[in-house]
């Protein structure tokens, strides 16, 4: 099976001469299609780094980064720039929504963008909307929803234009225990009934709870993998909250 995102001994410097630190040294690892995949690990340790590398927002110093067949660490800018918009789908800790525009028209502007057909445009937002229980705020602006509400219409608009692969930076960050829940719960479903691949960033081990496998990085290296396998979401909870006390996390620090 060809894998989704093939990362091979990638690392990040920062500086230059005796004033260098590095953010991420030998990480080497691979994604399949359909995965949903946690990286975690303690405040500093490269999860930021890793995301932003692996997402195109930032370039590696060296390694090779596979999306598919593309190596996006050797892409020129402009390239990089349509890749993204093609490829990706990001949902961030912040929203990152337009507030001059309803949840309809932020969810649909990927599609917009690439100039999808009208039709295919609404059936698209339509689903997704359906997907995250938000199709009855679709002529909202941002203002008048939710916080939880705004990070279930972002993530509609990472989603909807069927990305290869999805990044998600804390999403659970900003949100109560309910909205939590409800964003995680939807994303489990798109991940296990559309086969959607997602790499999600936490420091929450409730939210990790919701993967299939775990990365944990440490002092930018990686320093263990956990499979859920045939665990329940509970005791996963569990085994994760039991390795970030023994690496150092800050998984206590719940949703």
């Amino acid at each position: 099976m060809e894998h989704v995102l093939k990362v091979s001994h990638v690392e990040k410097i920062y500086g230059k001469g005796a004033n260098t630190y590095k953010a991420l040294e030998d990480i080497s690892f691979t994604i399949e299609p359909g995965e949903f995949v946690g990286v975690m690990g303690p405040s500093g340790a490269g999860k930021s780094t890793l995301l932003n590398v692996l997402a195109t927002i930032d370039s590696p110093t060296s390694g090779d980064i596979l999306i598919e067949a593309d190596n996006i660490a050797k892409m020129k800018e402009e390239k990089l720039a349509d890749f993204r918009r093609d490829h990706l789908g990001f949902i961030f800790q912040d929203y990152n929504l337009l507030d001059s525009l309803t949840v309809r028209e932020n969810i649909l502007l990927p599609l917009a963008i690439a100039k999808r057909p009208a039709k295919e445009i609404q059936e698209k937002v339509m689903t997704m909307a359906q997907t995250f229980g938000i199709e009855n705020l679709l002529d909202k602006y941002p203002y008048q929803i939710s916080g939880g509400q705004k990070q279930r219409t972002a993530s509609c608009r990472a989603l909807v234009s069927n990305p290869k692969l999805i990044f998600a930076d804390e999403p659970t960050g900003a949100l109560d225990s309910k909205s939590a829940t409800d964003l995680l719960e939807s994303l489990s479903s798109l991940n296990l009934e559309q086969e959607a691949t997602i790499m999600m960033v936490t420091h929450d081990a409730y939210a990790a709870s919701f993967c299939r496998r775990i990365l944990f990085i440490k002092d930018g290296r990686l320093s263990k993998e956990m499979i859920r396998g045939n665990h329940t979401r509970k005791e996963f909870f569990q085994l994760i909250l039991d390795e970030l006390a023994y690496i150092g996390g800050d998984g206590h620090d719940l949703v």
